[in-house]
Formats: structure tokens, sequence, C-alpha cells
């Protein structure tokens, strides 16, 4: 699957998520890369400060990032669908992560 219609699959996976979910969601770019510079075999990645962590944010701060990994979904998805669900599961994980949700809690919800 190309870069672009990977982007596209993420794109249409975070329009399902609930409303709830993402409105409380504040300063979070979700980005898209190939695979982890630092070469660990991972689906997604959330780069910031939990919620749970943080004061509100100041002026000009960037904002925080969560990166799905194409290479990773692909080389595990073994059809259209199992690709869908893997993304699906990889968003909510690093959104759960945003909130300030351990991956041990993750486990127990079953989104890790």
């Amino acid at each position: 699957m190309s870069p672009e219609a990977f982007e596209d699959l993420v794109t249409e996976e975070l329009d399902l998520l609930p409303d709830d979910m993402m409105d409380g969601l504040e300063n979070v770019a979700f980005v898209v890369e190939d695979e982890p510079e630092d070469g660990e075999e991972l689906f997604g990645r959330y780069d910031g400060i939990a919620a749970t962590e943080r004061g509100q944010y100041g002026f000009g701060e960037l904002p925080d990032r969560i990166v799905v990994f194409r290479k990773a979904h692909l080389l595990e998805c073994e059809s259209l669908d199992d690709l869908h669900d893997e993304v699906h599961t990889t968003l909510v994980h690093e959104i759960g992560h945003y909130y300030g949700i351990d991956d041990d809690r993750l486990h127990e919800l079953g989104w890790a």
C-alpha cells in the first residue's frame, strides 16, 4: 500500500473514533511515518506529556504527536480489514496514552 493510501486509511479510522474520545484532544498532531528512527518495532507512538501530567498549554508550544508507523502495520496485517482493525487499535492505544492511561490498563481494556 502506498504511503498516500495508508494516510487516507488512518484518516478514515480517525473519523470513525467516538466524538467524546476526540473532543478532549488539545494540541495534538497525527502523523504517519514509515518506521521509527530508533529501529524499535512499534505500531505507533505518543510523543508528548499526558494530559494527567501537565497544566494548560502556553503560547507557541509545539503540539504533541501521535505517530502511526506504516511498515509495521503492513507487515503484520494480512487483509485490508485486518489493517483497518490494527490502525484503529493503534490510534485508540496512543490516544489512551495522551489521556494518561498506561500500557497495563490499556491491555486490561483491550486497547493494546
